[in-house]
């Protein structure tokens, strides 16, 4: 069994892409244990000297969706793929701005999600503590934005450029990725050009 972390924020469309890919891998059978850390790219873009976004109520329309994800992770875990799945899939493929919890409601309801209880959870900051909690451990490896990987202790940002097209290549692909990602020496690869 390969354990890694990953971070999400449904705003960012490379966390999209290796999260379906993930997700379609999780669901072939592929042989993770992964967890799924929220990581805030609000946080990175506060004023200077302002409050952590998870503790500034202004950001929480910027949260809702993140919040939401947490909350069916931890409350719900049965529908937490599907949930994940189609949050991405609404703010990339539908170009909602899943800015507002009714909207964010409206995506997890048809998928059999408690959604009484993912607002409740939401009102209640829980999950706003736990993505301060998991934003600052990732800073601690000096994660810097979304998808990271973690694995082994070790961070490893990922920008991969297309969605999956099978499951099968889904599951190669994260397997590679772990295996490039347990090479201390391979530091950094990047392509000078974008191909898309």
């Amino acid at each position: 069994m390969t354990s890694f972390e990953l971070s999400f924020d449904y705003r960012c469309p490379f966390a999209k892409n290796i999260h379906l890919h993930t997700v379609s891998a999780l669901r072939a059978g592929a042989p993770f244990s992964v967890t799924f850390v929220p990581w805030s790219l609000s946080q990175g873009h506060r004023p200077p000297g302002s409050p952590d976004v998870w503790e500034n109520p202004d950001y929480d329309a910027d949260l809702v969706a993140l919040a939401a994800g947490v909350s069916v992770r931890d409350r719900q875990a049965d529908r937490f793929l599907d949930a994940h799945e189609a949050l991405f899939l609404a703010r990339h493929e539908r170009g909602l701005a899943l800015k507002d919890l009714e909207e964010v409601l409206d995506v997890l309801g048809p998928l059999g999600v408690d959604t009484g209880d993912v607002a409740a959870d939401i009102a209640s900051r829980r999950p706003h503590g736990v993505i301060g909690a998991a934003h600052a451990r990732f800073a601690e490896v000096e994660a810097f934005g979304v998808p990271t990987f973690l694995v082994d202790g070790d961070a490893t940002f990922v920008r991969y450029m297309t969605p999956p097209r099978d499951a099968t290549h889904s599951v190669e692909l994260i397997s590679r990725l772990i295996d490039m990602m347990r090479e201390p020496e391979l530091n950094e690869f990047k392509h000078t050009r974008v191909a898309f």
